[in-house]
């Protein structure tokens, strides 16, 4: 009985220090971008004895560790994209008096052209927020729907609102979650709601035990995906459609279907069944565009070369869907019919019932000798280094502020196995999508399956949000990020950024000077790369120099260097790198100026053109971005 009465007494004790720990205030860090000063979410602060905090979305860290409060502790600062200056001996961080109560700002350098912004799912989004008693932008700031981690994302605007849908889901109650596509609905931006800078408030389609619901959940065993969702508008009103597939063991999807959602139930419902063999189907992300005043749905995955008419009957027949492809009617990848004009040169063009060919497979047809080098038409190319980007997944959409069709997408076993994100641009769907800038870096971790969000562009375009799936797997890392792991994540980028200058078509006239070929001035059949001399700035890079074209009294034009600041003289052709430039990227490629005796002149890369009476300059007049490919061409035709 006494014992008894003494182990009370102790519990008592214990029960109070434990509520006298907890009444004790946090020690507040917050992380913020140096630029912007605006809170960086997954900076990781690790202490001397490996303690690790991982901020959350506004940036915060909740701070209190028994033994290392009030006193100076060290904090080793490291996040992907960003950097932190090291001390005088070379660590990475900064020693901050942890304060009961305080506060401590710490500012990272960003090192990604793209800011990252927040999370989107998962649990503790805004936790250290929530505990330390900061503002936070959602309704659900630290669980909402049970879930805890959710793979790739699609959505769509639907009758007003964004819909949202989701791969495998996590929830807290057992390792086992949703495999069957939860979604959700969310608002459309305003000026007085629903700020995408801030976090998406999301409003789950849920069971009655509180979890995110499965809403395609179609028969067979495994999991249910969803790909290709559209929402058309048609003479009956608004109606919403995806592919499905059905996964077994590793990841093999063995069955398709087109299925519908059904506004009432919340659901998605099979329509029809998509054959096996079937080379063409709903495909990636899908958007909107007319050609020749007929509206089709084009999917990117990531290169939009899959459309089909933007009806639902059209949708369900397979027989619709077209390919930009150099492959005929009839064969597929593996017994290609490739289409040739009489001297031999591919042509590509909008084909049915035949097969999209990805980088992948033209490599392949490459090394069997069924293309030659230039014949492919994917030749993404990192701007600076002139190394190939294999594109894996990404999305497309028409950019109202660069006039020009925007890919975000990652690449395939870049500097981490699936965790770089680039940008790019085109004139047309079709391409040509030449060069790219990296945007989004990781460090030996995945962010796979990135997707814009056109419907909350800002400032007319100019800012652009994207999102993706934050994860370990395929990343070959052994530590998984609190939290953070299996997650979307949304970053935004300023379109106006210099760094992201990239180099567009050009093609010489009997003239001589370069004209800037538009996407519709492009040949389409098959001569896609053959009709450019040389790609070039069509706004200021860094280092980069504009190049006007002068009228000469005799009727002839010139080309010659100017300066950012002569506003007198126009605009410029294009901007370019100067001739004097130091180490010039291994991309750049000189344009020359050759002129007749009455000054008449015309532009190549190819330093030994020749023409009876022309002359080449010593110098080159600048540095312009040859085409890329395969094999780069150094000669021009003027």
């Amino acid at each position: 009985m006494r014992s008894a009465g003494r182990l009370a007494i102790f519990v008592m004790m214990q029960t109070a220090a434990g509520m006298a720990a907890a009444a004790e205030p946090y020690f507040t860090i917050q992380v913020v971008d140096e630029a912007t000063r605006r809170g960086v979410p997954l900076v990781e602060l690790k202490t001397v004895n490996q303690i690790r905090f991982e901020t959350d979305s506004n940036g915060i860290v909740a701070f209190h560790e028994p033994g290392l409060m009030d006193r100076d502790v060290f904090f080793h600062v490291r996040s992907h994209g960003y950097e932190f200056p090291k001390d005088g001996f070379g660590f990475v961080g900064k020693a901050l008096r942890t304060t009961p109560g305080g506060r401590a700002t710490l500012a990272v350098r960003r090192i990604n052209i793209a800011e990252r912004l927040y999370r989107v799912t998962g649990g503790g989004i805004y936790r250290d927020s929530v505990l330390t008693g900061e503002p936070v932008p959602l309704e659900h700031p630290v669980l909402n729907a049970q879930v805890l981690g959710s793979d790739s994302v699609l959505n769509a605007v639907h009758r007003g609102r964004i819909y949202w849908f989701w791969g495998d889901t996590n929830r807290p109650g057992y390792p086992l979650g949703n495999f069957h596509t939860p979604g959700a609905t969310s608002e459309l931006p305003s000026e007085t709601r629903a700020n995408p800078s801030r976090g998406v408030d999301l409003t789950y389609f849920r069971r009655a035990d509180g979890f995110a619901k499965p809403t395609a959940e179609m028969p067979g065993s495994g999991p249910t995906w969803i790909d290709g969702l559209v929402s058309l508008k048609e003479s009956d009103g608004e109606r919403m459609f995806a592919s499905y597939g059905k996964v077994k063991p590793p990841l093999t999807i063995y069955e398709r279907g087109l299925a519908e959602w059904n506004d009432e139930k919340h659901e998605f419902e099979r329509v029809a069944a998509i054959p096996g063999d079937a080379v063409l189907y709903p495909n990636g992300h899908a958007f909107l565009h007319a050609v020749d005043g007929v509206r089709y749905v084009y999917f990117a995955n990531p290169y939009p070369l899959v459309r089909v008419q933007a009806t639902s009957g059209s949708l369900r027949d397979l027989s619709q869907y077209e390919a930009f492809t150099c492959v005929r009617s009839g064969s597929r990848v593996e017994k290609p019919d490739v289409d040739r004009n009489e001297s031999g040169r591919i042509r590509f063009a909008w084909r049915r019932n035949a097969p999209a060919l990805s980088a992948e497979d033209e490599k392949s047809l490459v090394r069997a000798g069924t293309l030659k080098g230039d014949d492919t038409l994917l030749r993404l190319t990192d701007r600076d280094s002139g190394e190939s980007i294999l594109a894996h997944r990404g999305s497309v959409y028409w950019n109202e502020y660069r006039k020009k069709w925007l890919m975000i997408a990652v690449q395939s076993f870049g500097t981490s196995v699936l965790g770089e994100v680039w940008c790019a641009e085109a004139d047309s769907p079709e391409g040509p999508w030449g060069y790219g800038v990296k945007i989004v870096t990781h460090d030996k971790y995945s962010f796979y399956n990135p997707k814009q969000h056109p419907m909350f562009d800002q400032h007319g375009g100019r800012i652009v949000y994207f999102e993706g799936t934050y994860t370990q797997t395929f990343s070959g890392n052994t530590e998984a990020t609190s939290r953070y792991e299996y997650n979307q994540m949304m970053y935004r980028v300023d379109l106006s950024d210099e760094r992201l200058a990239l180099p567009v078509a050009f093609g010489a006239t009997e003239r001589g000077i370069p004209k800037r070929l538009r996407g519709d001035e492009i040949p389409r059949g098959g001569l896609l790369w053959d009709a450019i001399a040389f790609m070039a700035l069509d706004r200021g890079g860094p280092d980069s120099v504009p190049v006007f074209a002068d009228d000469a009294p005799d009727g002839s034009r010139r080309l010659r260097i100017g300066s950012r600041s002569d506003a007198s003289a126009g605009p410029p052709l294009f901007f370019a790198l100067a001739p004097d430039t130091k180490n010039p990227p291994r991309t750049a490629v000189a344009l020359w100026e050759f002129c007749d005796d009455r000054q008449t002149c015309v532009y190549s890369v190819d330093r030994d053109w020749t023409r009876a009476g022309f002359r080449r300059r010593d110098k080159p007049l600048c540095f312009v971005w040859r085409t890329p490919g395969p094999a780069a061409r150094e000669s021009g035709r003027p």
